[in-house]
């Protein structure tokens, strides 16, 4: 992996992180259920960017 790669990698798990403690707090109102969905959706796919990025 190349250092602009890790950099990616780097940011999506502190993006991960903040959004896991977003969706804790999401869950804990529940006043809106696609809010929860959508933060469901971003650390997914923040997940699988990571992925392919290891993968490379």
């Amino acid at each position: 992996m190349d250092k602009k790669a890790q950099k990616r990698v780097e940011l999506l798990r502190k993006k991960v992180n903040d959004l896991q403690q977003r969706l804790a707090g999401a869950r804990k109102q529940m006043d809106d259920e696609d809010e929860v969905r959508q933060f469901e959706a971003e650390i997914a796919a923040a997940k699988a960017e990571i992925e392919k990025l290891k993968a490379s």
